[in-house]
This record gives structure tokens, C-alpha cells and sequence, in this order.
């Protein structure tokens, strides 16, 4: 179909909420975590359970989502995910303990998964090739956008309304989707490939065992999900439907540019978790003022994307790949003086700039290092499997850098436990994008990529 034709547009605008929703979660639901703590009383373990959950299942089972859409049909798979997302989402709604919040959290995980790579599917199978890229562009930039209010709204909820009155937002959210997908989208498959549910089950057990032995300090769990994830990797070695071809990995930029992709997304995800507590359980904001926080990183990057991915096609990845992370990594240095004392202005504002100046400068040019490094056919699960990679580090950095920075026991939101906890943090952090930027410098050599590919696996 045409962009400019009503359908069209009606199906853009499903893609656009549903895949909203999912963004929104992600960016309000950590504002949240102190009133949820007060609330429910989960310690620090709670409240990453309740960030971790809902990755874990999502980081194992999106590659899984993505295939269910291509043999049973993108519509119907998408459609599913929503009404799974928003059946989920009325059941943190009304959690009366921090357990049954984190497996619904676990259960919201796994109707984003159905319904993430879904959206993206969709309008590349659905919009002619000429309006294709336009439609991805749109489809990024408002999405964007509904990360971008995901702060500001999140806030204000929680402080008018309460920490439960954003679960219940997705609700006329996803009823619209739904009603959007089933009156304006039509059904699309892919190539019909055998589940690889093998895999699947050692990538979930493997995720969830180390996750949870990272969080509650537990070695023993930690490493049987380490052995699993060995397994893992062995068992797409001699599958003949593996999940992840590992031959994508024979090409050294490709697997260059996924270990950065493992760094940076690990750094970003710990850093933003550690940043909205700091500044309520230290510097004493409210979840709007600590929302505020991180709205220039996303506006930045709304207004300078495109210009950043533009200059890494001309150049070539290599170098804001290696100088954008540090950029963003002085930021983080900057935020080490938030204290009890902190002003927005001279303290966080400036930290916030550097920092999405710096995640601007390597996003679109890390992708495009992504594709440029697989053949033409294998775009899509290229994509696929650098977004599972992005996933599972936001996952495993969020389990593990808080109990290595100290942060833990029952009164880790004391101000003299979690500010030393959080410098501590945060210098983690930073060393990793120092890493993501040494590898991009050694390893990545100016990649290019065809239009028609980026098209195909945006």
C-alpha cells in the first residue's frame, strides 16, 4: 500500500501506539521504583526484579516473537502481544505484593516480545518499496517521541495519581491498537522456518538462572546459567533451525559491533536505573523533577539522529562509534556531583546533554555497522539478534552493577548508602563505554550499507 493512502496511514499509527506502549513502559516504570518500594516494601532486590523481569522475558523470547509472526502471521502474532501486554499490565495494576508484580512484569516481557518485532515487520511487508523508508522513519521518530513525554507523563502519574495508574494507561492504549490492527492491517507472513524451541527454553532458563544469581549474590545459580548459555551457543553450533546463525559471527565487524552493542546498552540501561533513584533517594526530587532528568537525552536524539546516521554513512561508523560513547561517558562523570545538594541546572542538566549528545553521536552508526556486516538476506535476523544483544545487557548490567557498587541490604536508600553506591556505579559504567570505544577503534573499519538494506532491516 502507499503511504498517503488512508490505510495506510491507519496501519502506521497502529504500529506506532502499540510499539509506543511497549517504549513508554521502559522509559516510567523506573520514575516509579521509590513509590513502589514504599508501597510494596521490596528492598533494592525488588525493585530490580521489577526492572529485570520484564527484560529477561523479553531479551529471551524476541528473536522467538519475530519468527511466530513470520509462520502464523505478523497481524494476528502482533495483535495477540497487545492484548498479552495489555492483560499484564492490569495485573501490576492491582499487585498487592512485589512478587506478583514482578512475574506480571515477567508477563508484560513476553507480550512486548510478540508484539515488538512484529510492528517493524509489518510495515516493510505491507508499504511499497518507495514509501518503505519514509514509513520507518516516521514509525522511529514518534515512537521516539512517545519516549520522549514517557518522563514527563510518568511523573506526573505518579505523583497526582500513584505508581499503579501507569500500568493502567496501556490499557485504552492497546484497546485502540487492537481495534487499529483488526479494521486497517492486513495479515502478512514470511518464509515458514521451524521454531528452533530447544533453543528457546536454553536461552530463557540460562537468562533467568544467571539474572538471579546476580541479583541476590548467589553464585551457584549464576553459573549453571552461565554453563546453560555455553550450551546455548553449542546448540545453534549443530541445529539445523538455530535461533541465531552463528555464522553471522564469522564477520569481525559484526561481532565487533555487537560487543559494543553489549557495552554501551549495559552502560545506558545501569546508569539510568542508578540516576532516577539517585536523585530521589539523594538529591530529594520528585518522579516529575527526576523524570525531567532524562527528557534532553531523548529530545536530543530526536532532533540530531538522523544527521548522526547521515555522517556515520559518509564517514563510516568506526569513529562515532568511538567517540560517541565517550562523550556519553563524561556525562556520567558529570553526574557524579549529585549529591543532597544538587541543583537541576548546574548539576544534572548539563550531564544529561553531554550524555545524549553522546548516545546521538553512536546510535544510528552502530546499526548501520550492524547491517553493513551481514549479507543482504540475513539483514533481518541480523537486527534481530543486535536487539536481543542490547536487551540481555540492559538485563544482566542491571542485575549485577548495584550489589557490586554496594547497593544493597535494607537500608540501601539511606543517602550514605545508596550516593557512594551510585558513584561506585556509575564509574562501572563508565568504564565500560570506554571499552565499547576501544573496540570500535581496533575492530570496526568503515562499513558501508546499502539503502535498500537499511530499509529491510531497520
Amino acid at each position: 500500500m502507499r503511504l498517503a493512502s488512508t490505510q495506510g496511514r491507519w496501519l502506521l499509527a497502529a504500529m506506532i501506539l502499540g510499539s509506543g506502549m511497549a517504549f513508554l513502559d521502559g522509559s516510567i516504570v523506573g520514575l516509579a521504583l521509590p513509590a513502589i518500594d514504599r508501597d510494596l516494601h521490596g528492598g533494592v532486590s525488588g525493585l530490580q526484579w521489577t526492572i529485570v523481569a520484564y527484560t529477561l522475558t523479553l531479551a529471551a523470547l524476541i528473536l522467538v516473537g519475530g519468527a511466530l509472526g513470520d509462520r502464523h502471521g505478523r497481524r494476528r502474532v502482533y495483535v495477540i502481544g497487545v492484548s498479552w501486554f495489555a492483560i499484564a499490565s492490569m495485573l501490576c495494576a492491582v499487585s498487592p505484593t512485589i512478587e506478583v508484580l514482578v512475574v506480571a512484569r515477567g508477563l508484560q516481557g513476553v507480550g512486548a516480545a510478540l508484539l515488538t518485532p512484529g510492528s517493524l515487520a509489518i510495515i516493510s511487508a505491507s508499504f511499497v518499496l518507495e514509501d518503505r523508508g519514509r514509513a520507518i522513519g516516521l514509525w522511529s521518530g514518534l515512537a521516539g517521541v512517545t519516549t520522549a513525554i514517557g518522563p514527563l507523563l510518568g511523573g506526573t502519574l505518579v505523583d497526582a495519581v500513584g505508581w499503579r495508574s501507569i500500568f493502567w494507561l496501556n490499557v485504552p492504549l492497546a484497546a485502540t491498537v487492537i481495534w487499529l490492527s483488526v479494521k486497517h492491517v492486513p495479515e502478512t507472513r514470511g518464509e515458514q522456518k521451524n521454531l528452533d524451541l530447544g533453543g528457546s527454553a536454553l536461552a530463557a532458563s540460562g537468562l533467568a538462572a544467571l539474572t538471579y544469581g546476580l541479583v541476590d549474590k548467589w553464585w551457584l545459580p549464576a553459573a549453571i546459567g552461565g554453563m546453560l548459555m555455553v550450551v546455548f551457543v553449542i546448540h545453534q553450533k549443530v541445529t539445523p533451525h538455530a535461533l541465531v546463525p552463528l555464522s553471522l559471527f564469522a564477520d569481525r565487524i559484526f561481532t565487533a559491533a555487537n560487543i559494543c552493542t553489549f557495552a554501551i546498552y549495559g552502560a545506558l540501561a545501569a546508569s539510568l536505573f542508578l540516576l532516577v533513584l539517585q536523585l530521589q533517594y539523594v538529591a530529594g526530587f520528585s518522579p516529575l523533577e527526576a523524570g525531567l532528568a532524562t527528557m534532553p537525552m531523548t529530545i536530543i536524539m530526536l532532533l540530531f539522529s538522523s544527521r548522526a546516521g547521515a555522517l556515520g554513512s559518509r564517514i563510516g561508523p568506526r569513529w562515532p562509534m568511538t567517540f560517541g560513547p565517550l562523550v556519553a561517558a563524561t556525562g556520567m562523570l558529570l553526574w557524579l556531583r549529585i549529591d543532597e545538594s544538587t541543583s537541576f541546572v548546574l548539576d544534572v542538566l548539563p550531564g544529561s546533554i553531554v550524555f545524549g549528545t553522546g548516545l546521538t553521536l553512536l546510535v544510528a552508526p552502530l546499526t548501520t555497522a550492524v547491517l553493513a556486516a551481514a549479507p543482504d538476506s540475513q539483514t533481518g535476523i541480523a537486527s534481530g539478534i543486535n536487539n536481543a544483544v542490547a536487551r540481555t545487557a540492559s538485563l544482566l548490567a542491571v542485575a549485577a552493577i548495584p550489589p557490586l557498587a554496594g547497593i544493597a541490604g535494607k537500608d540501601f536508600a539511606d543517602p550514605a548508602v545508596f550516593g557512594p553506591g551510585f558513584n561506585t556505579g556509575m564509574l562501572m559504567c563508565v568504564g565500560m563505554l570506554v571499552v565499547a570505544a576501544t573496540c570500535a577503534a581496533l575492530l570496526i573499519h568503515g562499513p558501508k550499507v546499502s539503502p535498500r538494506a537499511l530499509t529491510s532491516g531497520a
